[in-house]
């Protein structure tokens, strides 16, 4: 669990606004995920400056027990002339605590390690957290998954 300062970026996808209570997230994000890949969104995204793929968790009421926004998405050069079935997201610049969630994804890999963040005492901001799904993701039975949580300057 280290901490970076990582640099503003843009991502654009698909968003659902979703909540922890009654695990409606696993509902939502199961539908997220399966419009994603079987609408083939990635490739529908302009401008994307590579293949990964970022889930981001944003605009949240107050923190992860209240409603937020997921968008699943791409990282892009700019935000201009962006389809309007897609919503986009700047990340600002600022330190991150860095998790990885090691394993199997379809056997809930990525939800342990959230369990264990929400279970940790960390001075989170609340304004963009977010996982990546790159080259090491890729095969779901034994994949790593990096899990990004904003902080507040020490």
């Amino acid at each position: 669990m280290e901490t970076q300062e990582l640099a503003s970026f843009n991502v654009v996808g698909l968003a659902v606004r979703s909540t922890n209570e009654n695990n409606q997230i696993a509902q939502d994000i199961t539908e997220l995920w399966n419009v994603f890949l079987s609408e083939n969104v990635m490739e529908q995204i302009p401008g994307k400056i590579s293949e990964d793929i970022y889930c981001i968790y944003t605009e949240y009421e107050s923190d992860y027990t209240k409603p937020y926004t997921v968008l699943l998405g791409c990282s892009v050069e700019s935000l201009k002339n962006i389809p309007k079935k897609f919503k986009s997201i700047t990340i600002e610049n600022g330190p991150f605590k860095k998790f990885v969630a090691k394993g199997n994804i379809q056997q809930g890999s990525v939800w342990e390690e959230w369990v264990k963040i929400w279970n940790t005492d960390l001075d989170r901001t609340y304004v963009a957290d977010f996982e990546v799904y790159g080259k090491k993701a890729q095969n779901p039975e034994e994949a790593e998954v990096d899990i990004f949580i904003g902080v507040k300057s020490a």
